[in-house]
């Protein structure tokens, strides 16, 4: 009898609920993607989010990313060297397949006031003004065609959290330093050259 009832219990219990959310590989389009639903793990949320890369006021990137994702990771922020900015704009939910859309555009913000020192040409004296939550200064340091090559600028604090950061030092073998106060990110006569180059491509590591 207790045999039977354990065996009735199995069948009719209720299976644990598992979150179903869009996936889709990043694309270079305005904002769109393809969407295959995923079965996501537990623990975890839908997301969606968005690339931007700028330089100046030409959109260089628009990528789209969907996928499932934990709670930490829904972060958006921005980075900015000056001539090339990368924003990331985020959406999380917790509801069936909820990540059906975009996050919008990630348009260009005002300046909040705050300056960074940044690298133009050949040295890494002029000033930046910050704009919208880039409210941290920021010196990074990567190796690229056998140089270490310097960018300076300003971004957003959650670019500064811990997860981000040593995800940057351990793909990229890049060291990045973030600090609070204007231009924080002290000036130096250092080469800036081909990172200028390389700058949006590094953006959109630091941030994605």
């Amino acid at each position: 009898m207790h045999l039977l009832t354990l065996i009735f219990g199995i069948v009719l219990l209720p299976k644990a609920h598992t979150l179903k959310c869009y996936e889709c590989l990043p694309g270079f389009t305005s904002g769109s993607c393809t969407n295959k639903e995923k079965e996501c793990p537990s623990q975890t949320q839908c997301l969606a989010s968005r690339v931007v890369s700028y330089a100046g006021e030409s959109k260089l990137v628009d990528m789209s990313l969907k996928t499932c994702s934990l709670a930490e990771d829904c972060i958006g922020g921005s980075i900015n060297y000056g001539a090339y900015r990368t924003a990331v704009t985020t959406k999380c939910c917790t509801t069936e397949l909820c990540n059906n859309q975009p996050p919008a555009d990630p348009n260009r913000s005002k300046p909040n006031g705050k300056k960074c020192f940044t690298c133009n040409n050949q040295t890494c004296t002029a000033a930046l003004d910050c704009e919208g939550d880039e409210d941290y200064c920021i010196s990074a340091t990567v190796a690229a065609v056998g140089q270490e090559m310097t960018v300076k600028g300003c971004v957003s604090k959650s670019v500064c959290s811990n997860e981000v950061s040593a995800w940057l030092k351990g793909s990229m073998q890049a060291q990045m330093s973030c600090c609070q106060g204007d231009f924080c990110n002290s000036a130096s006569s250092i080469r800036a050259g081909l990172l200028l180059l390389l700058a949006p491509l590094i953006s959109l590591a630091v941030l994605f």
